[in-house]
C-alpha cells in the first residue's frame, strides 16, 4: 500500500500545541504514513521532529496576531504548496493555521481535511464583536473539515453547540503524555530540585507553560503573595513574551520566584513540586496538567473548557475560577496544610489516566481520522 502523505500544519511549534503535533506524527505507523511538518516558528520541537524522520519547513509569515499581509501571503504559499505535494491529509492545529490551511486544503482539492481543537479561539475576555468574528470564520472552515478532534469534552461540547463542525464529525481526544514518567518520590524530588536550582528549604509550588496572556501568570504571583507564606517558593517552567514583567510582580510583590524557561524534560522535573498550580484563563486540556497527575503531583487549576475532565474537585485535585488569585493561594494553602488529602488526590489522579493519554491512544485516533475510505 503507498503510504499516505500527511500535512500537519500548526502556527507555533512548541508549548502545548506543538507537543500534541509531534507526539501525534511520531506515534503513525511509518509503514502507512509520511508527515510534513508545517510551521511559522519552533523552538526544541523542530529538533525532535527531525531526528524522527519528520521533514519540516518553516513559513515565518505564519504568526498568531492578525496580520492582513502576512496572512494572505500565507494562504497563497500554502496553496501552492498543497498543489505541487498532493497530500493525502491536511491535519491543522491551532486558530491561525487552522483556518489558511483548511482554506488552502479546501481550494486545492485535498482528499482528507482534519482539524485539532487545543482550546477555542475565542473566549470569555474578549470583546462579543470580536468574538463573533472567531465564531463566524470557525463556522466557514468548518464546512471544509472532515473531522474535528476536540482536545476534551467540554471543548468538543462548545464546538457542537456552537456550530462550528456538524455533530457526526466531531470526536474527543485526550493528549499525549509519557505514561511512563517518574512519580514524585523523596528521591525524584531531590533530584528534580537539584536540576532547578532549587536549594532553599521549604514547599515548592510550581506551574508549567508560556508566559502569556492565557495562561496568566500575573494571578499566579498574586496567588503567591496573597498565601503570605516566606517559606513556600514559586517556579514558573516555560519561556515567553511576560517573562520581564512577571518577574518584575514577583520581585514588588516580595515573592520569592524562580522562572526556570525553557526544559525539554518537564515530566522529570515536576516531582520538585510540593503543589502543581493551573491559574490559566482559558485553555483545552493542556498537557502539563495530565503530565503533574502522572507524576503524582496535588493539583490546583482554574475551572476552565476541558480541565475538569481530569481536575474532578475534591477526588484528583482542586479547581478556582480564573481570575481569583485569593481564592488559588486558598487552595495552595489547604493542599499544603493537608499532606494527606494531598496525596490521596495525586493517587486517585494517576489511577484515573490509567493509559488513555498515551501516545499510542493518540496514534489510533489519528489513523482513524485519516482514513479516507
Amino acid at each position: 500500500m503507498r503510504r499516505l502523505h500527511v500535512a500537519t500544519l500548526v502556527t507555533r511549534f512548541e508549548a502545548g500545541a506543538g507537543i500534541v503535533a509531534l507526539r501525534g506524527a511520531q506515534a503513525l505507523d511509518p509503514a502507512l504514513f509520511r508527515t510534513t511538518v508545517i510551521t511559522g516558528r519552533g523552538d526544541r520541537l523542530l529538533g525532535l521532529a527531525a531526528d524522527s524522520g519528520i521533514e519540516v519547513l518553516v513559513e515565518p509569515a505564519l504568526r498568531s496576531p492578525v496580520s492582513p499581509g502576512d496572512d494572505l501571503l500565507v494562504l497563497r504559499r500554502l496553496t501552492g504548496l498543497f498543489r505541487r505535494s498532493r497530500f493525502d491529509v491536511v491535519h491543522t492545529h491551532s486558530a491561525k493555521a487552522g483556518t489558511l490551511g483548511r482554506l488552502a486544503a479546501h481550494r486545492t482539492g485535498v482528499p482528507r481535511i482534519v482539524h485539532t481543537f487545543h482550546g477555542l479561539p475565542y473566549h470569555e475576555f474578549q470583546s462579543r464583536p470580536r468574538r463573533g468574528t472567531y465564531i463566524a470564520i470557525e463556522r466557514r472552515v468548518g464546512r471544509y473539515t472532515d473531522v474535528a478532534l476536540c482536545v476534551g469534552t467540554a471543548v468538543a461540547v462548545e464546538v457542537v453547540r456552537r456550530g462550528l463542525v456538524s455533530p457526526e464529525r466531531v470526536r474527543t481526544i485526550g493528549v499525549p503524555v509519557d505514561l511512563e514518567a517518574p512519580v514524585r518520590t523523596p528521591a525524584t524530588r531531590f533530584r528534580a530540585r537539584a536540576e532547578l536550582g532549587l536549594h532553599r528549604p521549604g514547599p515548592v509550588v510550581g506551574a508549567v507553560g508560556r508566559l502569556a496572556y492565557q495562561k496568566n501568570p500575573e494571578t499566579f504571583v498574586r496567588a503567591l503573595a496573597a498565601l503570605g507564606r516566606a517559606e513556600v517558593t514559586g517556579v514558573w517552567v516555560g519561556g515567553g513574551e511576560l517573562a520581564a514583567r512577571v518577574r518584575e510582580s514577583a520581585a514588588r510583590e516580595r515573592v520569592p520566584l524562580v522562572l526556570a524557561g525553557e526544559r525539554a524534560n518537564v515530566p522529570d522535573l515536576l516531582p520538585a513540586f510540593d503543589v502543581f498550580a493551573l491559574p490559566s484563563r482559558y485553555e483545552g486540556l493542556p498537557v502539563a496538567v495530565v503530565e503533574a497527575m502522572v507524576g503524582e503531583v496535588p493539583v490546583v487549576a482554574t475551572a476552565v473548557n476541558s480541565v475538569p475532565d481530569v481536575v474532578v474537585p475534591g477526588r484528583t485535585g482542586l479547581l478556582v475560577p480564573p481570575q481569583r488569585p485569593d481564592l488559588l493561594a486558598d487552595a495552595i494553602g489547604w493542599l499544603l496544610d493537608h499532606p494527606r488529602e494531598a496525596a490521596r488526590m495525586a493517587a486517585e489522579a494517576r489511577t484515573r489516566i490509567g493509559d488513555v493519554f498515551g501516545a499510542k491512544a493518540l496514534g489510533e485516533e489519528l489513523t482513524a481520522a485519516y482514513a479516507t475510505s
